[in-house]
């Protein structure tokens, strides 16, 4: 059975026994720019937004949890030269499917998973499944600087190895400033 448009999130919002936020997939087409552009691709968000922020990215991890072979972590993505958020994410991380290297470096809590990927030299595919427009509420506006709601956009990915093994499942979501 195919896994829902907002899982991992969807796992971090049961477990905080909070309710989803209004989140709907709708077609790539759908997503307006600037958003199109940075999330209807098959690229990894990192880069994606280091290069349309030129900036370098570090990780905030609100919540993390260890399971046997899984790593679930709900970060924030931050820009280095002046800590914005650029990204809210939740991800589940298949720790098994990574040699010890990149293992430890996810684990450390300190680098985003696309910059592990490319670091770590690790040959990946990145497919967009689902794109989103989300309600935020606010446990997103807080992580994103938001103060007023508005519409959010991101999308549901999967990162796979070249045999198709999943790396990690990710709903990525921008905030509403991008520049």
């Amino acid at each position: 059975m195919p896994e829902s448009f907002t899982f991992p999130l969807s796992e971090f919002y049961l477990h905080a026994k909070l309710p989803l936020p209004g989140i709907e997939a709708i077609p790539g087409a759908a997503v307006p720019e600037p958003f199109k552009s940075l999330l209807v691709h098959s690229k990894d968000m990192t880069p994606t937004l280091e290069a349309f922020h030129q900036s370098r990215i570090h990780l905030e991890i609100i919540k993390s949890d260890h399971r046997g072979s899984f790593y679930f972590r709900e970060v924030i993505l931050r820009l280095d030269h002046d800590e914005k958020p650029v990204e809210f994410g939740a991800n589940k991380v298949f720790l098994g499917a990574f040699p010890e290297e990149a293992q430890e470096l996810i684990l450390l809590e300190q680098v985003p998973l696309g910059t592990i990927l490319r670091d770590c030299g690790i040959k990946h595919k990145t497919e967009a499944k689902h794109f989103l427009r989300i309600q935020p509420d606010a446990l997103i506006q807080k992580a994103l600087e938001i103060e007023t709601p508005v519409v959010l956009y991101g999308r549901k990915a999967v990162i796979s190895d070249l045999h198709g093994h999943p790396l990690s499942e990710i709903v990525e979501i921008l905030p509403p400033a991008v520049t």
